[in-house]
């Protein structure tokens, strides 16, 4: 096998892909440790990764436009890769990767390629049904002769934000942090089940507290929650960096949300995950490492909106329809929120 000298890897956004992209980054430094890594990420996502060890970062600005792009293709003049991992397959990206020159131009296989990804790729991962993200994002590295066989993050939190978050939620209370808001709004749960959801937690003992963005969207939800609360949690939603939440999920025992990047977030420190899917498929793109404590309501999803069980559809079909999240009740969470919490001992 021939060790490349160096690999370029493109993937911008968003929150929950880019940690999906850890494990691979990791698969290439064990490997390879003295393969030099390049990685074109987005300017946010950068917040959350831009300090993992043997790397370079390439930030992209996607609100810039042309310019943004223009940017990441002046930053990289000159270069020439062993190998670029194209691992989005959006327009947009396919058009950056084209000032990325590269000798393997590594992409989706052929099902899973749209926006004339083919084009820019001359080498294409293995082609294989019903898998999750982050193994069809591990599977690049098999062109290159290596197999991903362990998943690892070590996501580096800076001691500052452990500090931070200590003094948010200090002492050895049972935690739930409720993640309420996606950015696909159609996957987002109604504020009062939310809130029957907190109130269920805190009569048990356990400590609850809202995190999210500082978006109106975000803080909207926030506000419905703590207002149909009898027992309002913590409210932290805007007032984190996305370290100090990454320190704050490893305070907690366990994340209630839907499909979004906190909850991949959570996954890849370890904390457990309630996650709510009925727009989107849990096998596909729910929390990874365990998904034993989430609903999933996809099927009955897939039945009522779209006439034909799930395994009819093609995989990772979104059924962001109105009202298809109201398929989740709120004593099935319950159920899953009592379940984890005994298998933690904590009742």
């Amino acid at each position: 096998m021939t060790v490349p000298a160096s690999i370029c890897l493109l993937r911008t956004s968003a929150i929950g892909d880019v940690t999906h992209v850890v494990p691979l980054l990791r698969t290439l430094q064990r490997a390879w440790p003295e393969t030099s890594l390049t990685w074109v990420i987005g300017s946010l996502e950068r917040r959350l990764l831009g300090d993992l060890s043997g790397v370079e970062f390439v930030t992209f600005d996607k609100r810039a436009g042309w310019t943004g792009m223009r940017a990441v293709h002046s930053a990289l003049r000159g270069r020439r890769f062993d190998a670029l991992l194209q691992m989005q397959v959006a327009l947009r990206s396919n058009l950056l990767s084209l000032g990325i020159k590269a000798e393997r131009r590594i992409g989706y296989d052929t099902a899973r390629s749209k926006d004339l990804h083919g084009l820019v790729i001359n080498q294409r991962i293995p082609e294989r049904a019903g898998e999750h993200v982050l193994d069809a994002i591990g599977s690049f590295c098999e062109p290159l002769g290596l197999k991903q066989t362990e998943v690892r993050w070590d996501i580096p939190i800076p001691d500052a934000a452990h500090a931070w978050a200590a003094e948010q939620l200090p002492g050895e209370l049972p935690t739930l942090l409720v993640s309420p808001t996606s950015s696909h709004v159609l996957r987002n749960w109604r504020p009062e089940r939310y809130a029957a959801v907190i109130d269920h937690a805190a009569a048990r003992g356990w400590r609850t507290v809202l995190v999210g963005g500082p978006s109106a969207t975000e803080r909207t939800m926030a506000d419905a929650i703590r207002a149909a609360c009898r027992h309002p949690p913590i409210d932290l939603t805007g007032k984190d960096t996305l370290k100090q939440l990454l320190a704050l999920m490893r305070r907690a025992d366990l994340l209630l949300g839907p499909d979004s990047g906190p909850m991949h977030m959570a996954n890849a420190v370890g904390t457990r995950v309630l996650g709510l899917h009925a727009a989107s498929n849990p096998d596909r793109s729910g929390p990874y490492s365990d998904r034993r404590w989430c609903v999933n309501k996809y099927d009955q999803a897939a039945r009522k909106y779209l006439g034909r069980p799930a395994s009819e559809i093609p995989w990772g079909s979104k059924i962001e329809r109105p009202g298809v999240m109201d398929l989740i009740g709120v004593d099935e969470v319950i159920e899953r929120f009592d379940a984890a919490a005994g298998d933690m001992r904590i009742l």
